[in-house]
This record gives structure tokens, sequence and C-alpha cells, in this order.
């Protein structure tokens, strides 16, 4: 791989992995763009890890705040607002987990489609219009209940349906629930840290034992582009939500499933 091929990759990675817009549309698109051989497993979980690093130092203090508080739960010492958010971080989890190692087979095998992608691009386009034209909610992250906990961490399962996009579909069942767009929009990206661990944690340890130096060097450049990218990504679509919402997001993945219908037809 050369450098302009780990920047494009990594950069984008790091732009989609957090917005509402389907990274594994943008990863999809870009080798058959660009005429790249696929960059492989490792550069993707190399990518990930970037992004992983970049939601953990944006949220330093909230992670800190949290994992104190939720070690103290265990020990037996109460749960303040700071421990329930970690353990509904944990709990909602749950069902992504439990789906992705029931269906991966079903869901690597039967719905990689190219049209499942554009569909699912397309439907989770209006969810997320709906979602936010009709969100009048104010409350935070802290306020999230058990039922709620239950419902996001379906819509993250259900989210394994390539094109959904991870954080659309998790922003949009917190927005249903009322929450408010900035606080949806943290929920989901603290979701998304127990989610790249589970996902690329094995992977990366087997990848270790066998890589050399030389393997290595692609992978941590395209590992801290992605997490550049990714921090200022969290940063700037924070700051976008307040003034815009997210209909510039709603538009783009109108415009991206329009592109993707017309592109693998052609193909077809």
């Amino acid at each position: 791989m050369d450098f302009i091929q780990i920047l494009i990759l990594a950069m984008v990675q790091g732009l989609t992995e957090f917005l509402p817009v389907s990274s594994s549309a943008h990863l999809i698109l870009v080798p058959i763009l660009t005429g790249w051989e696929d960059q492989g497993l490792a550069f993707d979980v190399a990518v990930h890890v970037g992004t992983l690093a970049a939601v953990v130092l944006y949220f330093r203090k909230e992670i800190s705040k949290m994992t104190v508080s939720w070690v103290g739960s265990v020990l037996g010492k109460g749960l303040d607002q700071d421990a329930k958010l970690a353990w509904a971080v944990l709990f909602a989890t749950i069902p992504v987990g439990i789906v992705g190692l029931l269906f991966k087979d079903l869901i690597e095998e039967h719905l990689r489609h190219p049209y499942v992608l554009a569909s699912a691009t397309l439907v989770f386009a209006f969810l997320l219009w709906w979602a936010d034209a009709r969100a009048r909610g104010n409350r935070d992250e802290y306020s999230i209940k058990w039922l709620d906990v239950l419902f996001i961490g379906l819509a993250q399962a259900l989210a394994l349906i390539p094109g959904t996009s991870r954080s659309g579909a998790t922003m949009t069942a917190a927005l249903f629930l009322g929450l408010s767009r900035q606080a949806a929009a943290r929920f989901s990206f603290l979701l998304s840290i127990p989610v790249i661990v589970l996902a690329g944690g094995l992977t990366t340890l087997d990848y270790l034992e066998t890589a050399s130096i030389d393997d290595m060097q692609p992978l941590m450049l395209g590992a801290l582009l992605s997490g550049v990218s990714a921090y200022f990504c969290i940063h700037y679509f924070l700051k976008i939500l307040e003034k815009m919402g997210m209909m510039p997001f709603v538009i783009y993945r109108i415009i991206l499933a329009l592109f993707l219908f017309i592109m693998f037809a052609d193909i077809t």
C-alpha cells in the first residue's frame, strides 16, 4: 500500500465511523472507484483501533468518571449517574454481540449484496430524517432508562445490516426516545467503544503474533491518520448538530444511496 492509499482509506474510516452515513458503504466504494486491491483485514482493524483511540481520548474525562463509578458499583458502593451510564453502555452492547455471533454467516453470505447496501442506506436515511424532524427531546444521556438501553441496543444490532450505519441507527433510536441531538450523539460515541473492542480485539492479537516490523508500518500510519480524522470528526459533528441537526447527513445518505443504485446497476 502506498501513502495515498493509506491516507484516503484511513481518512474515510475516521470520518465515516462516527457520522450517520455508513462507513461500510464508503469502504466498499473506495476500492471500486479507485481500482485498488482490497486493503485486507489487518488494515481494517488498524484504522478501527485509530478511531477507538480517538473516541476514548475525546471522552477521556467522562470515561474516567464512568470507570471509577462502575468499579464502585461492582464493589457495592451504589449507583450514581456515571455508574448507571457505564452499565447502560455495557448492556446496550449485548444485543449486537449476540446477533453478531448467531448470524455472522448469514450476514456475510446473504446481506452483503450491493442492493442490500444501497437499500439500507436509503431506508435509514428516511428513518433518521423522521426521528430528527420530530425531535423535541431534551433528555441527556444520564437519563437513559433500562427500556431505552434495550431499544438502542436492538437498533445497534440491526446496524449489522451493511449500509445501516451503527452510529446512524443508535442516534435514530435515541432521538425517538426523546434524547437531545447532542445526547444521542454522545451516547452513540460511547457505545462505539465496546463494539470496536469486541470486533477488533481478537483479530488484532492473532495478527500481532505473526506480523513483522515492515508489516506494522502502514498499519500504524493508518491507525494514526484515522485516529486524528476521527477526533476532529467527533468535535465538529457535535457542533454541526447544534446548528443544522441531522438534515445534512440525511441528504447525503439519499444521494449516496441513489449513486450506489446507479453504480451497481451498471456493474451488474
